[in-house]
């Protein structure tokens, strides 16, 4: 009796391990994977990137003479107002030499003062010289009438000798008299172009000084800093008695202070150049500032470099020696729509930019996608479909084979079938489907090892457990 239960109990565990080998051939195919149903969404891509808080508009004010500093009329943090004297700089020689060129304009005006009221002497005196001129030419007129008429009497011996001889020296003398005033008038007109000539050169000195006064004053202006713009001071590096010197070549200028225009606040961040492409002006950005958090900003592109920015060193990548192959960015500027008043250039902050927005579309998990070569999906077809392609190919045939066909796995049964497929936008996790599949087919969405190695119409088995219920009930 004993005997035969053994015998009975080996047979049950022969037949238990045949059940247990057939079922795992039968298995020995199958890939365990995840699904889901396609389903219609809304889509918004968003390129992030990186950054930090900056003013639109700022200066960096330099030193544009030679010397300590005297007075700091403001300090950091302060509201000033455009060509406000904000610093100011030793200047006593250039204050003395304005001071020497005032005077020396002041002696020039004098001179041409006296020269001027010299020339109006002359002038009155031409002009006293003209009337008597005018009032001898007339007594020469009246002596030559009256000598006239007594060489007539002469002649008719009416009068005498002597009356005839008196006229004509009348007239010789008022002649005379003419040709002296004629000639004082030439001297006092000889005088006055002299005179003009000298109030002409005194003005061309007045002119030359106040040149040189100008210049100058431009020089002895140099020694006050003015604000350039209506801002904030946003950086103060510098102390009262700290020597600065003006820029040279190939050296920069001391920096004094910096002025920012806090009317516009930008995030300055570093575009990825994969994402560049798709970054346009005025499209909408949310920013968060490191420094706030919990806080979220709304703003929008008002600027995109066009120079590439190599990630390692920052410099452009046009005038870099280094490897063309290293990674590069892109900046773009986003303006921020309502700033906080906390708010400082320098702050680290991140801009997350809505390049695109899809409504209602056919939208996967991003892990769902994967690549396949045609070939690959050709040899899977052929045995499939058992048959022989062993026959060799030419260069293009194998180019072609060689070709990737993007797509996703879509479960037929207990099948899963590749279905290339188009995209179009990508949002956070999920990516747009243009064509290849439609809403409600259950694709394969994981694991990322079985969709990466999975062939065309391998058998699956469908497990969407979570992976903490799946391992607590293995």
């Amino acid at each position: 009796m004993g005997k035969k239960i053994v015998i009975a109990v080996l047979a049950l565990a022969v037949l238990g391990g045949g059940v247990y080998a057939s079922l795992r051939w039968s298995q020995r195919d199958l890939v365990v994977v995840q699904t889901t149903a396609v389903a219609r969404q809304d889509l918004t891509a968003v390129v992030t990137a990186s950054g930090e808080i900056k003013p639109k508009t700022y200066i960096n004010l330099g030193a544009n003479a030679t010397g300590p500093i005297t007075e700091l009329l403001v300090k950091e943090g302060d509201r000033v107002r455009k060509n406000q004297v904000v610093a100011r700089i030793e200047n006593t020689q250039a204050s003395a030499d304005v001071n020497a060129q005032q005077a020396a304009i002041a002696s020039a005006e004098a001179d041409s003062a006296a020269a001027e009221a010299g020339l109006k002497a002359q002038d009155d005196s031409i002009a006293t010289q003209v009337a008597t001129l005018e009032r001898f030419k007339s007594e020469l007129d009246r002596a030559k009438v009256s000598l006239d008429r007594y060489e007539q009497m002469w002649k008719e011996k009416i009068a005498a000798k002597q009356d005839y001889d008196q006229k004509k020296s009348d007239y010789d003398s008022a002649a005379a008299s003419v040709r002296e005033n004629e000639a004082r008038l030439s001297q006092q007109k000889s005088q006055r172009a002299q005179t003009l000539a000298q109030l002409t050169s005194a003005q061309k000195r007045v002119a030359q000084a106040r040149a040189n006064q100008q210049r100058l004053d431009n020089v002895l202006a140099r020694y006050d800093v003015l604000a350039p713009l209506d801002g904030v001071v946003t950086n103060l590096p510098v102390r009262v008695g700290e020597t600065v010197v003006p820029g040279v070549q190939n050296s920069a200028a001391s920096t004094i202070m910096t002025i920012a225009d806090m009317s516009l606040i930008t995030a300055e961040v570093d575009v990825d150049e994969t994402d560049i492409v798709n970054v346009h002006l005025r499209q909408v950005a949310s920013v968060t500032i490191e420094a706030m958090p919990n806080q979220t900003f709304l703003g929008h592109v008002i600027e995109i470099g066009n120079s590439a920015i190599l990630r390692s060193t920052g410099e452009a990548a046009s005038q870099s020696a280094t490897s063309t192959q290293e990674a590069k960015d892109f900046k773009v500027t986003v303006a921020l729509d309502n700033p906080p008043e906390q708010v400082r250039p320098g702050l680290s902050a991140t801009a997350k930019i809505t390049t695109s927005t899809r409504n209602d579309v056919v939208a996967i998990p991003i892990q769902a996608l994967t690549v396949r070569t045609k070939g690959d999906l050709e040899e899977q077809d052929s045995k499939t479909q058992n048959t022989n392609t062993t026959a060799p190919l030419d260069a293009a045939q194998e180019k072609v084979r060689r070709e990737e066909v993007q797509g996703v796995f879509v479960v037929n049964g207990d099948k899963a079938e590749f279905h290339k497929v188009e995209t179009g936008i990508a949002g956070a996790t999920d990516i747009e489907v243009l064509s290849g599949i439609e809403a409600g087919q259950q694709i394969v969405t994981g694991s990322y090892k079985a969709i990466r190695s999975m062939r065309n119409g391998v058998r699956v088995k469908v497990d969407n457990r979570t992976p903490s219920a799946a391992d607590s009930k293995s």
